[in-house]
């Protein structure tokens, strides 16, 4: 196989783009393990009292992802993610204001591999999440797992990640004042699974749990969609049937997490590797849902309301697709 090396005189401005995203892929893949590696290896070492006091400290701090977390304005605001915005670039367009009065649940599709949109928007001020919509908190939700990881844990809740259980996600909503937006992937591990280049599978047919705690809380619903998510990364392919696409659900109901098989450029050549190609990510924020508050919503509720959110979040889609390149006979396909 060629490879394609990139050229010597590229632009320094673009070395520090892809180092950026070096360490976002990084921090995404490989971070939490070297955090827990780290913590017990200290424990061997002179060094120990930092994992017992670590202890000590996680022991007192346990439930404060589950209470909103511990964002840190600053490090959401640091220059580094500008650079990774510039890298694919990505853009955050606002269709309508949102009243920081009230309470939102964003619902974000497609999940594509690393959500990479659903991250730069709303867990950075790159792109300018507070210029666009003033007075309003954003809280991106992650599975769990990633919040028992010593270390890490801190270091994600600083982004404004919160843990994606019904308690932790609901915790925000809580509050009355308004002004508070949960981001949600709606389709989650098992949609990074259908994040094929070209493809438009949304994986909400039988997703109401969101819906529900809308309906409890009477947090408006807000459909957005990234297009370009599911573009910068290709992947092995995996159809519905094939043995691999049967193992990677097996593995991800037993682990909570998937695991596709992607892989795109590397850092210093164009070839193979798992940096995320440089194209264009469009995320979509679209007009609200007004929903009243029901602590107990029937089923029939329920349903109206799931259905009425899938034909926005279409609606929103086709009014924006032939503006990012897709076909007018593209539509959104609802697993």
């Amino acid at each position: 196989m060629k490879v394609d090396f990139a050229p010597l005189h590229t632009p320094f401005h673009r070395r520090l783009q892809t180092a950026a995203v070096l360490q976002w892929v990084y921090s995404f893949l490989a971070l939490a393990p070297t955090c827990i590696v780290l913590f017990f290896y200290l424990l061997f070492t002179r060094f120990w009292l930092i994992s017992v006091l670590y202890s000590i400290w996680w022991f007192f701090d346990y439930d404060t992802p589950a209470r909103g977390g511990r964002r840190v304005p600053y490090l959401c605001g640091l220059k580094v993610w500008e650079y990774m915005r510039d890298y694919f670039p990505i853009k955050l367009v606002k269709t309508t204001d949102l009243d920081p009065r009230h309470n939102y649940v964003l619902g974000f599709h497609p999940h594509g591999v690393l959500v990479a949109g659903a991250f730069t928007n709303f867990c950075t001020y790159a792109t300018g999440l507070r210029q666009l919509f003033p007075g309003l908190t954003t809280y991106l939700l992650m599975l769990p797992l990633w919040f028992r990881a010593p270390f890490f844990r801190d270091y994600i809740m600083c982004a404004g990640l919160i843990p994606s259980d019904k308690e932790s996600a609901s915790y925000p909503l809580h509050r009355n004042k308004g002004g508070h937006a949960v981001a949600i992937a709606v389709g989650g591990a098992p949609e990074a699974l259908d994040a094929h280049p070209g493809t438009f599978n949304v994986l909400l047919a039988k997703k109401k749990g969101f819906i529900k705690m809308a309906m409890e809380h009477g947090a408006h619903l807000v459909p957005v969609f990234s297009f370009g998510e599911n573009e910068v990364f290709d992947q092995v392919d995996n159809s519905r049937g094939t043995w691999l696409r049967w193992t990677q659900e097996h593995l991800q109901s037993i682990m909570g997490i998937s695991l596709p098989l992607f892989h795109a450029r590397g850092i210093f050549q164009y070839s193979f590797g798992l940096m995320p190609y440089r194209k264009p990510i469009h995320t979509i924020v679209g007009r609200p849902i007004r929903v009243e508050k029901n602590e107990k919503p029937t089923a029939e509720q329920l349903d109206g309301l799931h259905q009425l959110y899938m034909d926005e979040l279409s609606n929103l889609f086709e009014e924006h697709k032939g503006n990012y390149g897709v076909d007018k006979d593209t539509h959104l396909n609802f697993v």
